[in-house]
């Protein structure tokens, strides 16, 4: 299917993945079309909420439901998913992140580089979480610039031009900051993790790379639990919660919270009545142990024995 030239470009708000793999559609439509559409950037939870007026957009990094099944549509993704293209052109597979499928369908039009090469590789090695690759420690650093710096300011500080994003200088402050605080956040956080339900864990932390530090969690075996939970609230007070397994369950959960991702690497932007950390807590243990928040409280609805909480 021939590329139409887009309305809009939609990705993922959240992490590296969505940041590069919206800039390589928008730097393919200027290539392709003249023209670099507007780019637009949403958290799974506000994304839901979005109204999908276009005739045409490109989207990358979301997960492919039925609403976006639109002719002249393209989405390029890697979350599972049980929606199937009718009329949309879609990109899919579970086994590459969206950056990768993405810079495969810029190379099919004759647009790469060496640099652009080894940020997608970064990016794909960070995305699906391969520790085991030599490049993940690097990987996780390059992420964290999303997470520590925001989507839009590092967007706005490489004006858009995603080759000086690769070597940037903000990587040697990611790298001391992995070097003297996760020691330091490990041995604070793996005493300090809590139930939230049966195999469900959260992780208090304060201080270094959280991914690294859950991950090294997880392959040394410090906590019981399955599944662990780390919390963050934004500047704009929106809590999103992440999880991480080893086991495959992550994802289980995260859809249990309304959220999406991966197998052992999901994520879930939680409603704005929760305002703090301890509203996240208990927000979710109410959704992972359904039957005795009805017992509790009276409502089948979570967002109904939440509101009933705040009210009182």
């Amino acid at each position: 299917m021939p590329l139409n030239q887009p309305d809009v470009i939609y990705t993922h708000e959240s992490d590296l993945d969505g940041f590069v793999s919206g800039l390589l559609l928008q730097t393919l439509a200027d290539r392709l079309f003249g023209v670099r559409p507007r780019l637009l950037a949403f958290h799974n939870q506000l994304w839901k909420q979005r109204a999908l007026h276009e005739k045409t957009a490109w989207v990358a990094d979301m997960t492919f439901e039925s609403r976006m099944d639109k002719a002249t549509w393209l989405v390029i993704d890697h979350h599972p998913t049980e929606a199937r293209p009718q009329a949309a052109r879609l990109i899919h597979d579970v086994n590459k992140s969206a950056s990768l499928l993405t810079y495969e369908l810029c190379r099919e039009h004759g647009f790469s580089s060496p640099k652009l090469d080894r940020l997608v590789n970064l990016s794909n090695v960070a995305d699906l979480f391969l520790p085991e690759n030599p490049d993940f420690v690097l990987a996780t650093d390059y992420a964290n610039l999303v997470k520590i710096y925001g989507f839009w300011n590092l967007l706005e500080l490489v004006e858009g031009d995603l080759e000086r994003l690769v070597d940037h200088p903000l990587l040697q402050v990611m790298e001391v900051k992995r070097r003297i605080e996760n020691p330091l956040g490990f041995n604070w956080s793996k005493s300090r993790v809590t139930q939230l339900a049966p195999g469900v864990g959260y992780v208090d932390t304060v201080v270094g790379n959280v991914n690294l530090i859950v991950h090294q969690m997880l392959d040394e075996k410090t906590t019981a639990y399955d599944v662990l939970v780390t919390l963050h609230r934004k500047g704009n007070g929106v809590v999103v919660a992440s999880l991480r397994s080893r086991n495959g369950n992550a994802l289980k959960v995260a859809e249990k919270l309304h959220g999406g991702g991966h197998p052992n690497a999901a994520g879930t932007t939680l409603p704005r009545s929760v305002q703090n950390i301890g509203d996240a807590l208990e927000y979710i243990r109410r959704a992972l142990n359904p039957r005795q928040q009805e017992e509790e409280t009276g409502f089948a609805s979570l967002e109904a024995a939440f509101a009933s909480i705040e009210k009182k």
